[in-house]
């Protein structure tokens, strides 16, 4: 098992290099595509997958990449409403197969998975984006590994015991902490070798630390949906590892704080 599991990540990160390297149509279509999955694999929770208000999320988030690759942000907010107008429609149109709940479950996948992963295919869009995302993995994986050894060697205080019982208080000040520096070390490099800014490392210290603890917050809302379902992975897709919301879930809350991080302090 460890060694699928480590196979398969060190297969998953090479893809990731390539495609944010590649950037572009690339990038957008790999978000796009990991963004189909997450939703898919959100609404098979709740058996919606294979509805009409599945359908409409899976074309809500193909319209959605096509505004952002087309330069057509404009029209991003009409298109949520009219997502949100349709799944109402359909819903009080089929009364009673489907709940409010089922709606709201819908509405959440789009705005959960879509939208927030979206912001890897933002981050990579900037300027020296190629350089900038690599902030997004120091924020989750970074993270979660230093995270996890001192959580090991250290932690005595549970964090969340009824829902992750293994994290601990000093787990989370470490990956906060590992992500600081480690984002610090690459504010010098980023300064010394891709574009010049001024107090290059305190701004990705800053954004490192606040970026590790969204991640933690993204990875326990995930376990907490599987918990609530009562199951252990939210697919197969990877193997080793889960399905996409299972690899990617501290991402998809980190993207959009980096960047929003970089386009407030940059």
């Amino acid at each position: 098992m460890f060694k699928t599991r480590l196979l398969s990540g060190i297969v998953l990160v090479i893809l990731i290099i390539g495609i944010l390297y590649v950037g572009g149509y690339v990038t957008a279509g790999a978000m796009l595509l990991l963004s189909l999955g997450g939703v898919f694999e959100l609404l098979r929770i709740y058996k919606l997958h294979n509805t009409p208000v599945g359908i409409a999320a899976y074309i809500a988030t193909i319209a959605y990449y096509a505004l952002l690759v087309f330069d057509k942000q404009q029209y991003i907010m009409p298109l949520i409403i009219a997502f949100v107008l349709i799944t109402l429609g359909i819903y009080v149109t089929t009364y009673p197969r489907f709940t409010d709940k089922d709606v709201m479950a819908a509405v959440l996948s789009f705005m959960y998975v879509t939208v927030m992963l979206s912001y890897m295919y933002l981050i990579r869009d900037m300027d020296n984006g190629g350089a900038l995302v690599v902030m997004v993995f120091v924020c989750s994986w970074v993270n979660d590994t230093c995270a996890y050894c001192v959580g090991v060697t250290l932690g005595k205080h549970k964090m969340t015991p009824k829902l992750s019982p293994k994290k601990s208080v000093e787990g989370l000040v470490g990956g906060i902490t590992g992500s600081a520096v480690v984002g610090a070390l690459y504010g010098m490099f980023y300064n010394n070798q891709v574009a010049t800014l001024e107090h290059a490392p305190i701004i990705f210290a800053i954004i490192g630390a606040v970026g590790a603890l969204v991640a933690v917050i993204g990875d326990l809302a995930a376990s907490a949906i599987k918990r609530n379902n009562e199951i252990k992975d939210y697919g197969k897709l990877i193997p080793g590892h889960g399905g996409i919301m299972d690899r990617f879930d501290s991402i998809i809350f980190t993207a959009p704080i980096i960047y929003y991080g970089f386009l407030y302090m940059i």
